[in-house]
């Protein structure tokens, strides 16, 4: 499941910060970056943690004191890995959200995308539609918007 995650994520940024220069680009690779350990291996793994969320963010604000684009661009990466937690309902699963604080192991817990059966591919298929209608809406089927949104990966949704 990415478009999920990338729709939501998208919509919800959108919506609540209305900010015209936000940069999606690492937001996008933010919200899906917690599949792999769940694709990979089947099972939830610590990045769909709080935890290394707000590490992350900690990370990005300590490391991009003074220089503002820098953090401008970056900002997106925690806040997408939060959003993927929010839409994957991680925080549905303790040990899961609260790793490691609620233990190390979370090999024997499985992925949000293997627990719910017919309703990951409904999820699915709604991030598609979703995600169609963000690319339609940015008018991102022109090669010369898909250009300059890759540039500097701001969304107008005029």
């Amino acid at each position: 499941m990415f478009f999920w995650f990338i729709a939501t994520s998208i919509l919800v940024i959108h919506y609540v910060f209305t900010d015209p220069q936000f940069d999606y680009r690492m937001l996008i690779v933010g919200s899906i970056v917690p599949i792999l350990g769940d694709v990979a291996g089947g099972w939830m793994s610590p990045l769909n943690s709080v935890t290394i969320a707000v590490g992350l963010l900690a990370i990005v604000m300590i490391t991009t004191i003074g220089r503002r684009q820098t953090r401008r661009f970056l900002l997106g990466l925690p806040i997408g890995f939060l959003l993927h937690s929010v839409f994957g309902a991680s925080w549905n699963t303790t040990e899961v959200f609260w790793w490691p604080f609620a233990g190390i192991d979370v090999g024997g817990i499985e992925g949000f995308v293997f627990q719910r059966g017919i309703w990951s591919l409904l999820l699915e298929a709604a991030g598609i539609y979703l995600t169609w209608w963000i690319a339609k809406k940015n008018d991102l089927t022109s090669p010369r918007q898909l250009r300059s949104w890759s540039r500097d990966g701001r969304l107008t949704f005029s």
